[in-house]
């Protein structure tokens, strides 16, 4: 059963967040289907896996789930973690989210292009861009840190 989207809006952001990866599904399709055509059906399976992982690694399937900027401001507030603001196909933000390892977990992570107070909070700080990752910690934005130093952000202080 499909869910129906509930403005024109939210159909375009869901379509958008999902273009790069199965684009990258498509063509790797197409070049497995070559392979598989020229004789070469494991060449075609690896390139296929290839072109698989690469999609799963540019959608939104690799980020913890994200919420409203408001609600993490809220809960930010309350348990002192980072916010997050990023938006599918960003590899700087893909950066960010690999080497943060388990830890990414442990922020708020708003998608700008999901959430429209997110996307006004990372304009408002970087002179009406859209440049992500953005990341709040105290109420101070930071854009495109370092992994290790938004790591030391959720270390308690001693």
């Amino acid at each position: 059963m499909t869910q129906a989207c509930d403005s024109p809006i939210a159909c375009g952001v869901m379509t958008r967040t999902w273009i790069l990866p199965v684009l990258l599904v498509l063509c790797g399709s197409v070049f497995a289907a070559g392979r598989v055509l020229s004789g070469s059906p494991g060449e075609a399976a690896a390139l296929l896996l290839g072109f698989v992982l690469l999609a799963g690694v540019t959608s939104p399937l690799v980020f913890p789930r994200s919420i409203g900027a408001l609600e993490a401001q809220r809960r930010s507030a309350v348990d002192g973690h980072p916010i997050v603001y990023w938006r599918p196909g960003c590899t700087y933000c893909l950066r960010l989210r690999v080497r943060l390892g388990p830890s990414a977990r442990r922020l708020h992570w708003v998608d700008i292009w999901r959430d429209p107070e997110g996307a006004a909070v990372v304009r408002a700080a970087n002179d009406g861009n859209e440049t992500v990752p953005t990341v709040v910690v105290a109420g101070r934005p930071h854009t495109n840190p370092e992994p290790g130093w938004v790591r030391e952000q959720l270390r308690p202080s001693a």
